[in-house]
């Protein structure tokens, strides 16, 4: 695996650790609820040291992300990482493949900042901003090879599904981005989501279901501790894996 950059990554604009919540521009609806949190000082140093050699600045532009990672290489996109682990534990099990993981949250990207200092992950960058808006600007049409959406929030009080981030729109979005034969996979431990989340992805026509259903957990989302836990509890998690048509 390649080494994490000792500069700041060639030909991208870099976020500097006081790029707070106030950049995220304007969308009418939005799948989440800033919040401060509270960092660590471990979490703290780690984003003041790794976060200018492994962060990308969102801006309304086209990303190069062979020139981001320095390399030709499949890239996955995860959406909302929360504090990094799985994310982390995923690019060091594949090295031949480069991450681009998405936070709004500072803790979690400081969080993901030391874990990619220990680990050497040299095949994991971070962006701070809404994903939508990242995805719609920066990402060109078919360039992912898969994108991870796991866990998003539930909102589960009805008046609050306008708020869940899979919707029609969302998913058609991720299928124009995703390569033929790239792969969408979701993760809920909310069945009612799961269920949700199968009804519109099945709706979407670039996109085929690669099971029956729900999927087995794929080998490559590593059980969380959190998981492990609601599992012994008798939890369900509900996993899908879509693909992107070939024609």
């Amino acid at each position: 695996m390649s080494e994490v950059p000792d500069e700041p990554v060639a030909g991208v604009e870099i976020i500097g650790r006081d790029s707070p919540e106030h950049r995220f521009s304007s969308r009418s609806i939005r799948s989440f609820v800033l919040r401060q949190g509270r960092m660590s000082e471990a979490q703290q140093r780690y984003l003041d040291d790794m976060l200018p050699k492994v962060g990308i600045d969102y801006r309304a532009a086209p990303l190069d992300l062979d020139e981001a990672f320095g390399r030709k290489a499949p890239k996955i996109l995860e959406i909302g990482f929360g504090m990094g682990e799985t994310t982390a534990k995923i690019a060091a099990a594949m090295p031949d493949r480069d991450f681009l993981g998405i936070e709004v949250h500072t803790p979690g990207v400081g969080a993901l900042c030391k874990l990619i200092a220990e680990g050497h992950l040299g095949n994991l960058r971070i962006m701070q901003h809404d994903a939508v808006e990242v995805m719609r600007d920066m990402i060109g049409d078919g360039a992912l090879a898969g994108v991870h959406l796991f866990f998003p929030d539930p909102w589960r009080k009805k008046r609050h599904f306008k708020r869940r981030i899979v919707q029609p729109d969302f998913v058609a979005l991720i299928a124009r981005k995703l390569a033929p034969g790239g792969y969408f996979h979701c993760a809920t431990d909310w069945e009612d989501y799961a269920h949700w989340m199968l009804g519109i992805l099945s709706a979407e026509p670039a996109l085929e279901n690669t099971a029956d259903g729900f999927a087995p957990r794929p080998e490559h989302r590593p059980l969380t501790k959190f998981e492990n836990r609601g599992l012994k509890l008798g939890h369900g998690v509900w996993d899908l894996v879509f693909r992107r048509r070939a024609g």
